[in-house]
């Protein structure tokens, strides 16, 4: 196995010429110098100098033949350093983030947009997809950072981190059932309605669910949908009563499009969590964008 150390002792020593000097240089004994020397020129079989009165000389048959090709390696090694600790330092390179297409919408577009113009030379690839499958992206290296619905099933392989918002999951409707505005209604109530709910196997429909059964109501939707955006259109239109984050109908419920209902008791509130890699390098792209998240919380 090559060992870098004897290299670069050997390097310092033939730019030097000195034991002395490479010594100073290396923070490092003199006969510490000698003896890495000796040791190098055991491996390889050659002398590497030729012990002059006023110092040490590359040796024909050795060191000259092997100076260019070392001092070359130890370069683009110093190189390869220099670039990690940029890396650890500066904002530099590619930032992947994974999340529902929802997720980027009402949530990360705004901290995109406020990181990307404080560091433009770093390229952000935004990966869009469900919470399962920004896992595996994560823990197949193909994703630095994840933003899952929660709660999630535990995986050894991810740790979350941070809750980064908090999501309040309301009953909504549009003005075909303007009667409900103010009035006071329970679940058991909502079951005399078209309910409008998100499709199953999502987070978010297994919260709606879990607090009807707590309750005792096994509610039956009259519709399910793929998306938060196709449910606002239909619940808008009159065609029934959706449940859906208050946080992703805010707009909507400003303009008077739709309004709240006043579902006692109201459900509780989940969150969107911060996923990476189990024991991950973060690099300095990725951490300030984690603080940049912190700060506008």
């Amino acid at each position: 196995m090559v060992n870098l150390e004897l290299y670069k002792v050997f390097y310092t020593v033939a730019r030097c010429g000195s034991l002395t000097k490479a010594a100073e240089e290396l923070y490092i004994s003199q006969p510490a110098v000698s003896q890495a020397i000796k040791q190098l020129e055991t491996q390889l079989g050659t002398p590497l100098f030729n012990r002059l009165h006023k110092g040490m000389e590359l040796s024909k048959q050795g060191g000259e033949l092997i100076f260019a090709d070392v001092e070359k390696a130890l370069r683009l090694l110093s190189g390869v350093e220099d670039k990690l600790s940029e890396l650890k330092h500066s904002a530099t390179g590619t930032l992947r983030i994974g999340a529902s297409e929802t997720i980027f919408q009402y949530i990360l577009s705004d901290k995109i947009v406020a990181y990307h113009k404080q560091y433009p030379q770093v390229k952000i690839d935004l990966i869009s997809d469900v919470s399962p499958r920004i896992i595996e992206l994560l823990k197949t290296d193909k994703c630095d950072v994840g933003f899952l619905n929660l709660p999630f099933e535990t995986d050894e392989s991810i740790v979350i981190t941070d809750s980064v918002a908090l999501l309040n999951d309301v009953f909504v409707a549009g003005e075909a059932f303007s009667q409900l505005k103010g009035k006071e209604l329970s679940v058991w109530d909502l079951q005399a309605y078209p309910l409008l709910l998100l499709e199953q196997n999502t987070v978010a429909r297994a919260a709606v669910d879990h607090f009807a059964e707590s309750l005792g109501v096994r509610l039956r939707p009259a519709v399910e949908v793929g998306s938060w955006d196709f449910m606002k259109m239909l619940v808008t239109d009159g065609m029934g009563i959706g449940c859906l984050p208050r946080e992703y109908a805010l707009r909507r419920l400003r303009d008077g499009e739709l309004f709240e209902l006043n579902v006692k008791p109201a459900m509780p509130s989940r969150s969107v969590g911060l996923a990476l890699p189990k024991n991950a390098n973060i690099p300095f792209s990725l951490r300030a964008f984690i603080n940049l998240l912190h700060r506008e919380r």
